[in-house]
């Protein structure tokens, strides 16, 4: 039986986001057994950009499509209570953003910016169902980098930390489950300007029977706090806030384990986005995701033979 094991998509979505929203959907604070564990995701965000710096007639079409392999160590190793594990995610992505009157547009890809999370720590309180995970996650900037400002392509020429929460709910079945997270962004080394930290809720509330498992499933993302140009002569995009909704369904193959999951975005808003005087330049992009999760163990310890009892050579 595989481990459900589930682990962030990746993308750079010019609007300041490292983590892809809603990519968490379907994770928990439970861990799985020892081992090395590998996930595939695959994901295609389709998007417009929605926003009062977004002048009628010049929308934009955001095609994004990512492509992660991650594996999760699972050693074994206990501290203060809680299991260990730790994460390595590399990503690789296709973006094409087109100017949706005239058609004109621009395709780039390569390489996303690699995702490590040294340390998760998770909690199972006794047989109650509740447990309790948390890690801080690190975004290399290792990715395919271009342009003047090193942000025109996949690739960002900074560090952003993602400290994490996971909250949930693992009994009969159930896996009802909300991953906190926040990114919290260095400047751009090339140019000086920084992102404001993207605060993040991804939710499941998910079933198992048999070999299936479903559910609703959803997100909430936004930009908490804002952009700091610091001269680089690139405009702050002020203040953004998005919703999801959307439903998830799964299947366990036994040595695999198969999760899709949709969602849609209901809500968004921006605000705030000004600069030298020019009124407000706020955006954001508003659309549908589609994600695909594959997950399965690589290796697991050998378990210990079992000790039998010889009888003895010599009697009295």
């Amino acid at each position: 039986m595989a481990a459900a094991v589930v682990q962030p998509g990746l993308a750079k979505e010019n609007h300041g986001e490292d983590s892809k929203a809603g990519a968490f959907i379907g994770a928990s604070a439970g861990a799985p057994p020892p081992g090395i564990y590998m996930f595939n995701q695959v994901f295609t965000y389709q998007a417009f950009d929605r926003g009062p710096g977004i002048p009628a007639g010049t929308e934009r079409e955001l095609n994004d499509w990512v492509d992660v392999q991650g594996f999760v160590w699972v050693p074994g190793w206990t501290f203060l209570g809680a299991t260990y594990d730790a994460v390595l995610v590399i990503p690789w992505e296709v973006v094409s953003v087109t100017n949706t009157p005239s058609g004109l547009g621009s395709k780039f890809g390569g390489s996303d910016d690699i995702y490590i999370v040294p340390v998760e720590l998770s909690w199972k309180f006794g047989d109650s169902g509740f447990a309790l995970k948390t890690g801080i996650g690190i975004f290399v900037p290792s990715g395919t980098m271009q342009g003047p400002h090193g942000t025109s392509n996949v690739g960002r020429p900074w560090w952003t930390f993602q400290p994490e929460l996971i909250l949930s709910y693992l009994k009969d079945g159930w896996n009802i489950s909300a991953f906190i997270y926040d990114e919290i962004p260095t400047h751009n080394y090339v140019d000086g300007f920084e992102n404001g930290n993207v605060f993040h809720v991804d939710w499941n509330i998910l079933k198992t029977i048999g070999k299936w498992t479903f559910g609703p499933v959803g997100y909430f993302v936004a930009q908490v706090s804002n952009d700091r140009p610091n001269g680089s002569g690139v405009a702050a995009q002020g203040l953004w806030q998005r919703v999801a909704v959307g439903g998830l369904i799964g299947y366990d193959f036994g040595p695999v384990s198969l999760s899709v999951w949709s969602t849609d975005e209901v809500y968004q808003h921006a605000s705030g986005g000004v600069t030298e005087g020019i009124p407000d330049l706020a955006a954001s992009w508003k659309g549908f995701t589609l994600f695909m999760n594959l997950s399965y163990r690589l290796w697991a310890p050998e378990e210990p033979a079992p000790i039998t009892m010889k009888r003895p050579l010599v009697y009295k």
